[in-house]
């Protein structure tokens, strides 16, 4: 097991780990990990086990492969005060989820919202990774319409959205983009804006299973499209239309039934990672241009004016702390 106090990252590995101390290791990381469970071993199977967990601002996960043992969150533990929710990804394999009187089974590409204020068991019954994302009960509470509504349903019909979240993730981990405190903020604010396009209001999961369903999955990957790269200059409604499989015309249509425009959409995301940025001390020393540039916007008076419209202030007036 290792960590980096820089980065909080926490990682363990049956194959760096005599057998004979394996289950005491794997206990004393869920004992320290981001969720406390306890781990019941299944008799005659080898455990196998390659765990990274990684702690930002708000924002955990956890990474990789637990085979051979079931992992309990038991009533005691579940006093401990902890209010986190975590959207669990199968990513490849089989696992079961048993919580709130119900017995889940996960697939490949498959996702459940669990709460840690639940009694729960998680086991895996056919070999393959997860992907674990934990926030804090009040990050999601604001942005999802029933936060409890969404807990313990398998999320099976989503799995290009879940991708993009999963791939988002692991691509902040992959290029070393947790480096500093204030890359950190920056990615957890994204996986929370991702998220919240995983598990929408409850209506529009509602909907998802009548005749709009179509088009409320296709609003939902577009917004995922351009959260993910509404810093890239070149990004229009033609290019995300292509990417969906659809006229530039419908998709505008689906924005304009959900009350905004592709455009209006895109700025609003350049603009909160703009608002990020200049609030935090890491890039005090960048020029407002520069961040302008670098969210996204080509030209500095629109950026200017549109961020004066949006909060009310300008970036110089955020970054100095007059403003919210």
């Amino acid at each position: 097991m290792s960590s980096n106090d820089d980065v909080s990252i926490l990682r363990v590995s049956s194959n760096d780990i005599p057998e004979s101390e394996r289950v005491t290791t794997l206990r004393d990381f869920y004992c320290r990990g981001l969720v406390k469970a306890e781990l019941e071993i299944r008799d005659g199977e080898p455990i196998i086990a390659n765990l990274t967990a990684h702690s930002l601002p708000d924002v955990q996960l956890l990474l990789g492969t637990l085979f051979g043992a079931k992992l309990v969150r038991s009533r005691q533990l579940a006093v401990d005060g902890d209010d986190s929710l975590a959207l669990v990804v199968n990513r490849s394999g089989t696992v079961g989820v048993t919580g709130r009187g119900r017995d889940l089974l996960l697939g490949p590409g498959d996702a459940v919202l669990a709460s840690a204020e639940d009694a729960m068991t998680l086991e895996r019954f056919v070999a393959g990774d997860c992907f674990s994302l934990f926030v804090p009960r009040r990050v999601l509470a604001p942005i999802i319409m029933d936060v409890d509504d969404a807990v313990m349903r398998v999320i099976g019909d989503r799995h290009a959205e879940i991708r993009v979240l999963v791939d988002y993730a692991t691509s902040l981990l992959r290029e070393h983009a947790l480096a500093t405190s204030a890359l950190r903020e920056l990615g957890a604010g994204h996986l929370h804006d991702l998220l919240a396009l995983v598990l929408g209001p409850t209506d529009e999961i509602r909907e998802s299973a009548g005749r709009r369903g179509a088009k409320a999955a296709r609003l939902r990957k577009a917004k995922f499209l351009i959260v993910n790269n509404c810093w890239r200059q070149d990004l229009s409604v033609g290019g995300v239309a292509q990417e969906l499989g659809v006229t530039p015309r419908y998709l505008q249509r689906l924005f304009e039934v959900d009350g905004k425009t592709f455009s209006s959409f895109l700025i609003e995301q350049r603009l909160k990672r703009a608002h990020r940025m200049l609030r935090e001390p890491e890039f005090a020393e960048r020029p407002v241009s520069s961040i302008a540039y670098d969210v996204g916007f080509g030209d500095l008076s629109y950026f200017n004016r549109c961020f004066r419209r949006a909060y009310a202030a300008t970036p110089s007036d955020v970054r100095s702390g007059t403003a919210g």
